[in-house]
């Protein structure tokens, strides 16, 4: 199994509209060839910064859906985003193997 966290930081008053933003999110990435979950986390402390965490079979997999048209596509969508402070985000991307489940 292969996990990847997302994490960035939005100020905290701007916290629900990312909420809002991936309540609605397309699903494009739940079709792609080994995924297995999706998961939104939002610190506890610090409601501003978010954790978007994708669960993959395995790590070919992911890099196969980062390469994809789809990926690209969901990506492009987030740079118009109307609201330019959160389009210009940039996240901390961790990659982790599960050695023990």
């Amino acid at each position: 199994m292969f996990i990847v966290h997302s994490t960035f930081n939005v100020p905290d008053e701007k916290a629900n509209e990312v909420i809002d933003i991936y309540r609605n999110r397309s699903g494009l990435v739940d079709q792609a060839t080994g995924f297995q979950r999706f998961r939104l986390l939002q610190n506890d402390k610090r409601a501003g910064e978010i954790t978007v965490e994708i669960e993959w079979d395995t790590k070919e997999n992911y890099l196969r859906w980062v390469r994809s048209a789809e990926f690209k596509h969901i990506h492009d969508l987030e740079k118009k985003y109307p609201d330019q402070e959160l389009a210009a985000v940039i996240p901390k991307v961790r990659q982790f193997e599960v050695v023990i489940d």
